[in-house]
C-alpha cells in the first residue's frame, strides 16, 4: 500500500511539472508575435547542438525561449541593431533529422559572436523583414 502511495506522488508530481511547461509555452505564445525556431546552444559535434524553441519578438529583440524548460527568462536575446545575416544554407548531415525539411539556417553575427538560428522557409521572409525594419526617425 505504502509503495502505491509513492507511485501516486510521483505520477501526480510528474503532471504538475508538465503541465507547468505546458503553461509557460501557452503564456509565451498567447503574447503574440512569437515563432518557431531552432537556436544552435553548442557546436561541439559538427551538426549537432540545436535547441528548439518559441522566438517572441519584443520591440528591438528576438528573445528565444526553449521549448522545455521552467525558465522565464529567454535562454537568448538577439538584438535587431547589431544583428547580421551572414549565409543562409539547408539543413546539412544530422540536422536533417532534427528540424523539418523546410527549414532554413541562418548564420547570423551580433557582437563577434557567430549564432546560428533556423526557422521555417517561409518565416524566415518575415524575420529578415523584421530585421531590416526600424522605428521611425531610426536609421536603416
Amino acid at each position: 500500500m505504502r509503495v502505491l502511495l509513492i507511485v501516486g506522488i510521483c505520477v501526480v508530481a510528474l503532471l504538475v511539472l508538465l503541465s507547468a511547461v505546458f503553461f509557460r509555452r501557452r503564456l509565451l505564445i498567447a503574447g503574440g508575435g512569437t515563432i518557431r525556431v531552432q537556436v544552435r546552444v553548442n557546436t561541439l559535434v559538427p551538426g549537432r547542438g540545436w535547441s528548439a524553441g518559441i522566438g517572441q519578438f519584443v520591440g528591438d529583440e528576438l528573445r528565444f525561449h526553449r521549448f522545455f524548460s521552467f525558465a522565464v527568462r529567454p535562454k537568448r536575446v538577439l538584438d535587431r541593431r547589431a544583428l547580421d545575416v551572414c549565409r543562409r544554407r539547408v539543413p546539412e548531415g544530422p540536422e536533417r533529422l532534427t528540424m523539418p525539411s523546410h527549414w532554413v539556417v541562418l548564420l547570423c553575427r551580433q557582437a563577434g559572436i557567430d549564432i546560428e538560428i533556423a526557422m521555417a522557409e517561409s518565416t524566415v521572409t518575415g524575420f529578415l523583414s523584421w530585421l531590416e525594419a526600424g522605428p521611425p526617425g531610426q536609421p536603416g
